[in-house]
């Protein structure tokens, strides 16, 4: 049995016409709606019946709306208005078109990895902008992840987003979805930052196996594994992922949030060292040690530190005993005084030369020694230069276009993070200036798939709009930016591709001649085909159908078939003379033809209820349906009628 979803073509808070249905959730169902007063297509997102009586359920539908109203940001879904109308709380929300992560890992399986990074990346802008904002998302999961067909992604469902840190439990029940817990969250304990990240992990580690790292039977069982069990590192499940993609998942995924990443920008560093094939920082091999090792697996509660070196106690300080060569003797009488005061004045200046001596030395041996290089990457100009400034380095500083690294931040650097290099030595610092430029190649009369390969081949994304035209179907007829424009690279090309000449009605010639059906359909561009049908109503010649059928929308040089009568069908009178009535019409009627009686009054007995005539005659031609008149005796008490009349019947009448 169908049930019919009354919300269809309906409007809803005198505002929305709800379309169709989108989804549904535990809480609530997604409609996509139109907006009359702005005129656009929405996300309309209506609380559950049994949910809007729900004080808590209609609190959390409340954070959700207010959570995401105040964030806006090209990775988070806008909120555009909230209120509640006919019994019931909604949100309106943009209109996503797309497909969630977790429907393309589905579909798909694992996902690339420069793909998969790239997600990565978007999420934590996302997340950034949120935690600066003061609100955790708390549900990252890829079921609220939308990816757009241009590659966008759209954080979406702030449904249990909380600002600052605060509680995972409602009810006494664990808020979230199990497989994408953090070990606080699984112990009901606060959550903050920190939280998001581990979840991320998990959808990055999912993104790049196709599998989650924990699973279970129950979401308890799930849950105790998050704070019990190591992860195995990607790589084990999918060879090709890289050590120190691994290591940044493995950091993601500590169970002590003091060795995961402090903020979304300190992962979002390491991915973007990863994409570029630069190795991550030291911390976060540290923590992938620390975590396959299993610290705070066993009970999310402790941690391994290393041990701090300690410094042997101070060295007693020496004691002399008391002597009595230590008593002051007077100087005998007589003795001069200068030379010992000679001998202390050449050993204070030697002791001064040999304190700079020393000071000499040791600034030659600093200088000398080798200093790490700060790992300056992806931080703006002027911090990166004071940061190399200050490890007693020089720069030089050069500016080159890069497609991923923001105009102004630091893209390489030469030699790289870490490398060990006498102060004083120079650090080639390369600034990105921007996104690369590049010239619009002319693509109008090509086809679409070589003006897609020549705008892609130069890093432009091209827009395919399809048009009417008169040129051949699938040939470029126009594009914005026009060819020689210069633009940035990753720049949208709006390219119009024919889709042939627009249809027109295919027009009504039935019941026509045919020459004159065929001069019309033949004058606005189309082919005639002849098909000769019988036809008892039409004429020789006369159009009877046509296929397509009239006001079907046809391109021109379609073919158009006329069916065209051969004349109405003809069959042979039969003979029915001597035969009874009822004999008489059974066979005229056989014949296709219709009998009409007419009664003539006789005085011999055996002419009664006897065919005596018939018109037309008997094998006479005629054509079907004509009419067959049958004269029948009648008779008249043994003698003829005074006035010798006939009565005629036509059966049916």
């Amino acid at each position: 049995m169908t049930t019919t979803d009354t919300l269809i073509d309906r409007v809803f808070d005198k505002r929305y016409v709800i379309k169709r249905k989108l989804g549904s959730g535990g809480m609530a169902d997604v409609y996509l709606a139109e907006d009359q007063e702005l005129g656009r297509r929405v996300a309309l997102k209506l609380l559950n019946d049994r949910h809007a009586a729900d004080d808590q359920f209609v609190e959390r539908f409340r954070r959700e709306a207010q959570s995401a109203a105040g964030l806006n940001h090209p990775n988070i879904v806008s909120i555009f208005d909230r209120g509640r109308a006919e019994g019931t709380y909604y949100i309106a929300m943009e209109y996503l078109d797309g497909r969630t992560l977790k429907e393309l890992l589905v579909r798909n399986g694992p996902t690339p990895i420069p793909i998969a990074i790239d997600y990565a990346r978007q999420i934590l802008g996302a997340l950034s902008f949120a935690h600066r904002n003061g609100i955790i998302h708390r549900d990252i999961k890829p079921h609220n992840i939308v990816v757009g067909g241009d590659g966008r992604l759209k954080v979406t469902d702030f449904g249990i987003a909380r600002s600052g840190a605060s509680q995972m439990t409602e009810a006494g029940s664990i808020v979230g979805t199990a497989q994408y817990l953090s070990p606080e969250q699984a112990r009901g304990a606060p959550v903050d930052p920190r939280s998001d990240l581990y979840s991320l992990g998990i959808v990055l580690y999912e993104m790049l196996t196709g599998n989650v790292p924990f699973t279970g039977d129950t979401p308890v069982e799930i849950a105790m594994k998050h704070l019990s069990q190591v992860p195995e590192p990607p790589s084990k499940l999918r060879a090709e992922v890289p050590h120190d993609l691994d290591a940044v998942v493995m950091r993601a995924l500590s169970k002590e949030p003091d060795q995961r990443y402090g903020s979304t920008e300190e992962m979002d560093a390491d991915l973007a060292r990863v994409a570029r094939g630069v190795a991550v920082a030291p911390e976060t091999e540290d923590a992938m040690t620390q975590v396959l090792s299993g610290v705070g697996a066993t009970t999310a509660q402790t941690m391994i530190t290393r041990p701090r070196a300690v410094a042997p106690p101070p060295a007693p300080p020496s004691y002399r005993s008391p002597s009595p060569y230590y008593d002051y003797e007077e100087p005998p009488r007589g003795r001069s005084i200068w030379p010992w005061l000679l001998a202390l004045g050449l050993i204070i200046a030697g002791g001064i030369g040999g304190w700079f001596l020393y000071s000499k030395i040791q600034q030659q041996l600093d200088n000398s020694r080798p200093v790490a290089v700060p790992d300056v990457t992806l931080l703006a100009k002027d911090l990166a230069v004071q940061k190399i400034q200050q490890a007693g380095l020089k720069t030089r500083v050069q500016y080159a276009p890069n497609d991923t690294v923001a105009k102004g931040q630091v893209a390489t650097e030469d030699p790289s993070g870490g490398t060990k290099f006498p102060k004083g030595s120079v650090v080639t610092l390369t600034v990105s200036s921007g996104k690369p430029k590049v010239q619009v190649p002319e693509v109008r009369g090509r086809s679409l798939t070589d003006a897609v390969q020549a705008l892609a081949s130069l890093g432009l994304n091209p827009t395919i709009h399809h048009v009417y035209s008169p040129q051949p179907a699938d040939i470029v007829t126009g594009q914005f930016p026009p060819p020689l424009a210069t633009v940035l690279k990753g720049s949208n090309v709006r390219i119009n591709v024919s889709r042939g000449a627009k249809p027109v009605p295919v027009p009504d010639v039935t019941g026509q001649p045919y020459l004159n059906a065929k001069s019309a359909l033949e004058g606005q561009g189309f082919v005639v085909k002849r098909v000769d049908v019988k036809s008892d109503t039409e004429a020789q010649g006369v159009v009877v159908s046509e296929s397509p059928s009239p006001g079907t929308p046809s391109q021109k040089g379609a073919t158009i078939t006329l069916s065209v009568s051969k004349g109405p069908s003809t069959t042979q009178v039969p003979a029915v003379l001597n035969l009874n009535q009822a004999e008489a019409e059974q066979l005229v009627t056989d014949a296709g033809l219709t009998p009409s009686v007419a009664y003539q009054p006789v005085t011999d007995p055996s002419q009664d209820g006897i065919v005596i005539g018939q018109n037309p005659d008997p094998f006479a031609g005629a054509k079907t349906g004509d009419v067959v008149i049958i004269t029948v005796g009648q008779l008249q008490n043994g003698s003829p009628s005074g006035d010798g009349s006939t009565t005629t019947t036509i059966p049916g009448q």
